[in-house]
């Protein structure tokens, strides 16, 4: 898998670790002490709030890929263990972002290739489940489009009320990993984020259609 921080040794990982916990550590502490100084104590319970939701997925994933509670299907999809017959998939997170997305690459280029990523590990989960046909598939986005979405045979369901809390708790989260995707300052439309769902047998009968149109992206 083409993900820089997997491809470090143990080491290295746990260094990087570290140094982002260090400098989340010091912004706190200022912010703290800017807080108490001036006495808007709002300073420093809004900088602990978003630094937290931005260095989190950071520490969060490696975890949960050494654990194998997430599996990466490519380097920008990943998928949860299936329960009830039903998978949960996602995204690539801002720790994937940062360590996979070629800081060379124009705006449009670099959502061509997260599109890319997507379908590529699309294809690598169908292919690990496809004896499975009654297994159901459901992820939430804000980068694929219903249109999309819908040409390989994903539907739109409602997004449920904890994963808008979520959204919203991490907009600061959401916010770098855009600009990440644009190559600028790019504010996300919580309002554009939209659940997809759809059975492994949809999926396998657009295997092709799908295979087609990531090896156009490429």
């Amino acid at each position: 898998m083409n993900h820089r921080f997997y491809n470090k040794t143990k080491i290295e990982q746990q260094s990087i670790l570290t140094l982002i916990a260090i400098r989340a550590l010091t912004i706190i502490a200022v912010s703290i002490i800017i807080a108490v100084y001036t006495g808007i104590y709002l300073i420093g319970i809004v900088t602990f709030t978003i630094t937290l939701s931005i260095i989190a997925p950071f520490f969060d994933m490696p975890s949960l890929k050494s654990s194998d509670k997430i599996v990466y299907y490519s380097p920008l999809f990943l998928a949860e263990k299936p329960k009830n017959n039903l998978t949960k998939i996602h995204g690539g997170t801002l720790f994937d972002y940062y360590f996979v997305i070629d800081r060379s690459l124009n705006g449009k280029q670099r959502t061509d290739f997260i599109i890319q990523q997507y379908l590529s590990g699309l294809l690598a989960f169908i292919e690990k489940h496809k004896t499975n046909k009654q297994m159901k598939v459901r992820g939430t986005s804000y980068i694929i489009n219903k249109r999309t979405a819908e040409k390989i045979d994903f539907k739109v369901v409602e997004t449920n009320m904890l994963q808008k809390i979520i959204l919203i708790y991490n907009y600061f989260n959401v916010m770098v990993s855009n600009s990440i995707a644009k190559n600028k300052l790019a504010f996300p439309k919580l309002s554009n984020t939209k659940t997809f769902e759809a059975g492994i047998g949809q999926l396998l009968a657009k295997r092709d259609y799908i295979k087609t149109l990531s090896n156009t992206l490429k």
